[in-house]
């Protein structure tokens, strides 16, 4: 289920609400803000679950460490977890709302496509799952319907970052070139570009470089050992931290509109992803 993963899924959700500017009226509920973190929790876990149910195979050969090839699991039972999964994040996504139920079934769809078809093609694969991150990102905004109809274009800079993200990870088996990788550091670029352009549209431009910094420091110093040496170890930890990352960037986003301690608390979740992702696998 890659659990240090999912809580980067619950700070997409987060930041996500925070742009919506939710928590800028007063007497707002926690329960709305609980449901769409169930959702995404439900969502992602589910379809990294189904993740490994197809590529169980493959994994004999490149992965047997994994639950499935390792026979600490079997099939069915992961596909019956998987399917658990993926039913709790869609039901919390309807119990709320209508749109966020919708979303939440295009992630829900996007994810499966990705983890059948979508992984095996070298543009439409990082694509796909960046179109997952993006409606992530979508998922929190939509806790107000009309935040989500004049915001939902945010959702192209997740959707960059992690195209650059799964299109690193093509090397993490066998290593990668050296392309790719100035390719994936032109993309982290922009995505930076992006946010610090929003925030200075919002007047918090001080706010949401103090979260870039760290965020730029993180993704990018394992990202150049990878360019200087391509081996797969080395794509693997620029993978993982550009995943662990997400968080930083979220906070990032949070603070762009002035959510500021909406964003100090995103930030929070870092120490508990990195914890996670010393004990199970973030890739």
């Amino acid at each position: 289920m890659r659990p240090a993963n999912i809580v980067t899924s619950v700070a997409d959700v987060l930041a996500g609400i925070a742009i919506s500017g939710y928590f800028l009226g007063a007497g707002q509920e926690f329960l709305p803000v609980f449901l769409l973190s169930l959702s995404t929790v439900g969502l992602y876990g589910g379809g990294i679950v189904f993740n490994d149910v197809f590529d169980a195979e493959l994994d004999k050969i490149e992965r047997p460490e994994r639950a499935i090839p390792s026979g600490a699991i079997s099939i069915g039972e992961a596909t019956l977890l998987g399917i658990i999964l993926l039913g709790i994040g869609l039901l919390a996504a309807f119990v709320f709302s209508i749109w966020s139920g919708i979303v939440a079934f295009l992630i829900l769809i996007f994810a499966l496509i990705y983890d059948k078809f979508g992984k095996h093609h070298p543009f439409f694969g990082p694509l796909n799952m960046g179109l997952c991150r993006g409606l992530n990102l979508l998922l929190g905004i939509s806790i107000l319907s009309l935040s989500l109809r004049s915001l939902y274009f945010l959702g192209l800079v997740p959707l960059i970052y992690i195209f650059s993200i799964t299109m690193i990870s093509r090397g993490e088996v066998h290593g990668s070139n050296r392309n790719k990788l100035y390719t994936g550091a032109f993309l982290y670029l922009s995505v930076i570009g992006f946010i610090l352009y929003s925030s200075f549209l919002q007047q918090h431009l001080l706010y949401a470089t103090l979260f870039l910094i760290p965020f730029a420091w993180m993704i990018f110093k394992p990202l150049f050992v990878a360019i200087k040496d391509p081996a797969g170890k080395n794509i693997g930890k620029a993978v993982k931290a550009g995943v662990i990352s997400l968080i930083l960037m979220d906070a990032a986003w949070a603070s762009a509109f002035g959510q500021v301690y909406f964003a100090l608390l995103i930030a929070l979740l870092l120490p508990l992803s990195l914890w996670l992702a010393k004990r199970f696998e973030v890739t």
